[in-house]
């Protein structure tokens, strides 16, 4: 039925690195029509077992990660995290998403927004290392999710994870196309081939290209800095809130999109040899090194020019020349690229080992998943994945992609910092069920009150605060109610995120409130992804993923071993 035989993996082995129909729907639901039938009209029961079941840390860390064929190889320090932290977050984003929204949106108080953005990509930063120490495979959030809230939410998440990884930067207009869609970016096209063969060939090679280009980077950054504070003029800062608080929630929710990346850093966690030492100081280094970066750019770009007078498109070039300096466009210049470049690098790196794991459950072709044998690394997902890069690099224009980005990367890190609270406070025949319908409630009240203050706050023009008066204190209270009445069922063994459920219920408001200041326009386009995802898991992922978990399962009875998912028992139909 699907890729394993008797001993788990045995079948990829026997294939290899092929390329045959069985790579690519091996499950006994796609063996023939009559069975593909079959399984569509089953789809409700499906369904519901997916739902309801969850796969266990061992589950991720053995038997799935198994299915690669051949193991990745444990070439990673904390070095080579922060850079590869610093690498993909810092791209040429900074360099243009800054003055747009200085300009139209937030004014000087831009740097607020930076602030307000880096607190909640911090939070969820915390939530994530907790799972990479705990979990350390290739999978990241579709892992941890998988865990604790089951297959399909994991399947959603993975689709969002997988579009945040594919979107690209620098254009020129095509003026035949729509003009959102006629944004020609040859740059990002080339480079994103040189950086496909970096990827393929080593990880520990991508790391060391990674953090040399990285600290030109950071140089670059530092003499933008340095030279901007030299050419500072305080009068600058006179309206320093133009647009008012509204401006600066608006854009923190679309300057989320200069910290996206991160997450990459916990996919690398199969690869660390040291996870529980090495993680932590990777994510949480890199985010705070970031965050001061993006804060004393956004300074020293509205210190040199007025807000009004920034340049939408090259705002750190064009300010230069305003007062003077010309020649340090070049220099600007230069670290875009090398943004750029860095950016994609550990894109390529991070988005190759999601699909890996995804591949791994089936839920994506397993084709996807092997691991080649002498370089230890995903050749077949990193190819795919970079294709689907460049094509969106050549066509998408960034505004367009940056609201839409902002809300798959607000929803993944919302239901990571979900899937935490799960994990502290639920373990299955532990729990009793008056505390799991207790952390139930107190969850639907975190989740209500967050999505109506932001709500509220997307759909009202005015500044009343009435109904904050409400919302904010249900949030606190369900909040502080979970914290005294449901005993904790988990305590992390290795690393644990600090202040729960202080931290992941706040990283949860502040999500959803951050979805709250994105445009109706970018909903519909996020609308729009969801369904195609949709109709893939109903006709494909479903029935190929439920197949090999039952297989496996039954492997795994049949050897008298530990089962490998747990939840709601539905029962099973004959094939």
């Amino acid at each position: 039925m699907g890729l394993d035989g008797p001993t788990g993996n045995e079948g990829v082995r026997r294939r290899g690195c092929s390329c045959t129909k069985g790579d690519f729907l091996p499950e006994e639901s796609f063996k023939s029509w009559g069975n593909y039938v079959q399984a569509l009209q089953q789809t409700p029961r499906r369904f519901m077992d997916r739902v309801f079941t969850r796969s266990l840390d061992s589950t991720e860390l053995h038997e799935i990660k198994a299915r690669s064929q051949h193991e990745m190889k444990k070439t990673l320090s904390w070095w080579d995290l922060i850079w590869f932290g610093i690498g993909a977050v810092i791209g040429a984003g900074i360099f243009v998403l800054t003055g747009l929204q200085a300009r139209e949106v937030s004014g000087p108080a831009v740097v607020i927004s930076y602030v307000v953005s880096g607190i909640s990509a911090m939070l969820s930063v915390f939530c994530y290392t907790e799972f990479a120490v705990e979990i350390p495979v290739a999978g990241g959030s579709f892992a941890y999710l998988r865990v604790e809230l089951g297959d399909f939410m994991a399947f959603i998440a993975a689709g969002n994870i997988l579009l945040e990884y594919v979107i690209g930067d620098f254009r020129i207009i095509v003026h035949r196309m729509s003009e959102d869609y006629g944004h020609l970016d040859p740059i990002a096209v080339v480079v994103v081939c040189v950086i496909c063969v970096l990827a393929v060939l080593s990880t520990k090679g991508s790391s060391r290209f990674n953090y040399i280009a990285s600290i030109i980077h950071v140089i670059v950054i530092l003499f933008i800095i340095i030279a901007g504070f030299s050419k500072a003029d305080a009068k600058n800062y006179s309206d320093f809130m133009p647009f008012g608080i509204r401006g600066v929630f608006k854009s923190s929710a679309v300057l989320y999109f200069a910290y996206v990346g991160f997450d990459a850093v916990s996919t690398m966690a199969e690869e660390t040899k040291n996870p529980a030492h090495d993680i932590p100081i990777g994510l949480v280094g890199s985010m705070v090194i970031t965050t001061a970066a993006y804060c004393l750019l956004a300074v020293a770009l509205c210190l040199m020019q007025p807000f009004r007078e920034i340049n939408a498109d090259a705002p750190f070039s064009v300010a230069f020349e305003a007062v003077g300096m010309s020649w340090a466009k070049y220099i600007v210049a230069a670290g875009a690229l090398k943004g750029m470049t860095t950016v994609l690098l550990v894109g390529a790196v991070g988005q190759a080992r999601y699909l890996t794991h995804i591949a791994r459950t089936h839920m994506m072709p397993p084709w996807l998943a092997q691991v080649h044998p002498k370089t230890g690394t995903p050749i077949n997902a990193t190819v795919v994945m970079l294709s689907a890069t460049a094509i969106i690099a050549f066509f998408t224009e960034l505004d367009i992609l940056a609201n839409l980005l902002s809300i798959s990367t607000l929803l993944i890190f919302t239901l990571v910092a979900l899937a935490l609270l799960v994990r502290r406070y639920y373990v299955s025949g532990e729990t009793t069920t008056a505390n799991r319908n207790k952390l139930v409630a107190y969850i639907v009240l975190i989740l209500a009150s967050s999505i109506a203050t932001a709500a509220y706050w997307g759909l009202s023009d005015n500044d009343d605060w009435i109904s904050y008066v409400i919302t904010v204190p249900i949030w606190f209270s369900a909040t502080l109610a979970l914290h005294v009445a449901v005993p904790r069922a988990r305590n992390p063994k290795l690393w644990g995120v600090p202040l729960v459920p202080w931290l992941p219920s706040a990283s949860i408001a502040i999500n959803i409130f951050l979805l709250g200041s994105i445009d109706g326009a970018s909903f519909a386009r996020f609308g729009i992804w969801t369904v195609v995802l949709l109709l893939y898991y109903f006709f494909f992922g479903l029935h190929a993923s439920y197949d090999t978990a039952k297989e496996a399962a039954e492997n795994k009875m049949g050897d008298g071993l530990k089962k490998v998912e747990e939840g709601v028992k539905v029962s099973s139909e004959a094939q």
